[in-house]
């Protein structure tokens, strides 16, 4: 067995045998098999794909590239939430806490914005002192003392996916439903998890653009979930305008504590929440959907929720003021009246990047006081010089144009689409 007769195999479109694909990881991870080699086998991927089998062993194989969390047996069953991304994507930092109280342990690994769209620890971070670099230690010992934890990955876990990532990067091969499926749930299966919920978003704001391919990256992460004994569930949701009403960072945290608080929120930014959470209750519960958001319901208003959030905030160095740092307003106004029939929620993305709250290069610094309040909602009828964003920053004018190709009115309403359109449960 050599690297070239691997490739070669691949690049027919011929399947990968269990024990090829351990060979080849094993030889990349170790620096035996060279970059370049890599490369090829990963546009060979890309252009070919691969089979049901040959995900879930190279899932299995950048798992065992590293160390899985290891987490005491108190009766509290593990369970996590992962979101392929969009604009205004905020429900982590509710999720996290509402499980904690449904005497389930969250041990949630996130990410840091990635292009457009932003990330859960850069959101974080407007929190002063709070800490995203917990070592295994310190996040075993959160997740066991207050039920979650909220932090960045380890270099210890899945170290081979974070090598691969880095070439799929510069080889135009990111796309890639099986390397996608095999980067994300070898990460979350390195939790050591009993249940997981996957929002997977389409439309402008989301890294998948049409419902057909979301469904195909939804169905080959339940199904490689539950081939490696993972109860997985997968929503798909519309990512055509942003989550919520806020988008940035600062401003997207004081959004979930006033949720965590009771107070009112965004339709679409409950129901999202609150459904992602009744699924991981009722796959690790005896309870239906029904009874779980009951409970969900409960803990927030009881006020139960927001004091979980403060005791995982306090225990990962961070302030419980909530005092937040947020820039000076300004209005970008409709210069017509008649419906909002569109919103390019990516290009929101792109103006939050503009204002200094997302990354051109991975050196530059968050400011993370940027931001908008979204104002209406597609579907929503509007007059010429109603507001129609609220912007949050020193220089708001310098995206108003970006902003204005953003969002399009029409004379006549569009056709209302829903928030969650299908759901998919994988068991083993």
């Amino acid at each position: 067995m050599n690297a070239v007769e691997i490739i070669t195999r691949k690049r027919d479109g011929e399947p990968l045998s269990d024990s090829e694909i351990a060979w080849f990881v094993e030889r990349f991870s170790n620096g035996i098999v060279p970059d370049y080699q890599v490369a090829a086998w990963a546009m060979a991927v890309f252009l070919n794909g691969m089979n049901a089998n040959e995900v879930a062993s190279l899932t299995r194989e950048m798992l065992n590239s590293g160390a899985s969390l290891e987490h005491a047996d108190d009766g509290r069953p593990l369970v996590d939430k992962h979101s392929t991304g969009g604009i205004g994507d905020k429900t982590s930092l509710v999720l996290a806490p509402l499980l904690a109280c449904c005497d389930l342990r969250v041990p949630m690994l996130s990410g840091r914005g990635l292009g457009p769209t932003g990330g859960t620890l850069d959101k974080l971070e407007s929190i002063p002192g709070f800490r995203t670099d917990l070592s295994i230690e310190e996040l075993q010992t959160i997740v066991h003392k207050h039920g979650c934890v909220i932090t960045g990955a380890s270099k210890q876990l899945a170290p081979a996916d974070r090598k691969l990532y880095a070439l799929r990067d510069v080889t135009a091969t990111v796309p890639s439903v099986p390397m996608i499926t095999a980067s994300i749930m070898s990460k979350k299966l390195a939790e050591s998890l009993d249940a997981l919920v996957l929002d997977v978003k389409f439309g402008t704001g989301a890294f998948m653009k049409s419902v057909d391919d979301a469904k195909q990256l939804a169905e080959s992460l339940a199904i490689t979930g539950a081939n490696m004994g993972l109860p997985t569930t997968a929503l798909l949701t519309d990512m055509n305008q942003p989550l919520g009403r806020m988008v940035g960072n600062a401003v997207e945290v004081q959004e979930c504590v006033d949720f965590l608080r009771g107070e009112p929120v965004s339709e679409d930014l409950a129901e999202l929440t609150y459904q992602l959470a009744a699924e991981l209750v009722c796959a690790t519960k005896s309870e239906t959907l029904d009874e779980a958001r009951s409970q969900l319901t409960d803990h927030i208003s009881s006020g139960r929720a927001m004091e979980r959030f403060e005791h995982m905030v306090s225990a990962q160095g961070g302030s419980t003021d909530f005092k937040f740092d947020i820039g000076p307003t300004s209005e970008f106004v409709s210069d017509k009246s008649g419906y909002v029939a569109h919103v390019d929620a990516e290009q929101l993305g792109f103006a939050i990047i503009e204002l200094g709250g997302g990354r051109k290069s991975s050196t530059d610094k968050i400011d993370h006081s940027t931001g908008f309040e979204m104002l209406v909602r597609i579907g929503d009828k509007v007059d010429a010089g109603q507001p129609l964003l609220r912007v949050f920053s020193k220089d708001s004018t310098q995206v108003f144009d970006r902003l204005r190709r953003a969002i399009t009115i029409t004379d006549e309403p569009p056709e209302p689409s829903a928030l969650i359109i299908d759901r998919i449960i994988r068991t083993p």
